[in-house]
């Protein structure tokens, strides 16, 4: 078990142990319940796509890697022009957590109260953190919740992050 000796050790094993919940529930859905009205490879992808962009510092510069779009920002909630399958959707979360990695390790206090602004929202780096991690969560319960109801059987509890490997 990690024992963190820092606000950066701390930060990272939370959001990092999101992220493994995410990617545990993602990973036991059977491919039969991926593109059916559950909308479960939609909410993953939901999911990471709001990961991606909250992660990025400076909002107004998020660019989702290809073959992802800016669909999410659509007003009228419009999906996806296409459904993206389990692999495109755990290398985008792979993708999250590296960033994620990198910008918690490099964390300064100073940085910790640099403001993260949009249109809607005007946190502390810190607070889109938590929401962000709250975020995840929030999805992570709902897709465990369609696991259990669809195959009785649901990922367990992540206590810490896992290694990047």
């Amino acid at each position: 078990m990690n024992h963190s000796t820092s606000i950066n050790d701390a930060i990272w094993s939370q959001f990092g142990a999101s992220l493994d919940m995410l990617e545990n529930a993602i990973t036991m859905c059977p491919e039969e319940h991926w593109d059916t009205t559950l909308n479960f490879w939609y909410t993953s992808y939901h999911c990471i796509f709001w990961t991606d962009y909250y992660l990025t510092t400076e909002p107004s510069k998020f660019v989702p890697p290809k073959p992802f779009t800016f669909s999410e920002f659509d007003p009228t909630g419009k999906k996806p022009d296409q459904t993206y399958n389990k692999r495109e959707i755990l290398d985008y979360l792979k993708h999250c957590r590296k960033k994620a990695n990198q910008l918690i390790t490099g964390l300064t206090a100073e940085k910790l109260n640099e403001r993260w602004v949009n249109d809607y929202k005007n946190f502390s780096l810190l607070e889109i953190l938590i929401y962000n991690l709250r975020h995840i969560q929030h999805h992570s319960a709902q897709l465990n919740l369609l696991l259990r109801q669809t195959m009785n059987n649901a990922p367990a509890w992540v206590s810490q992050a896992k290694k990047i490997t």
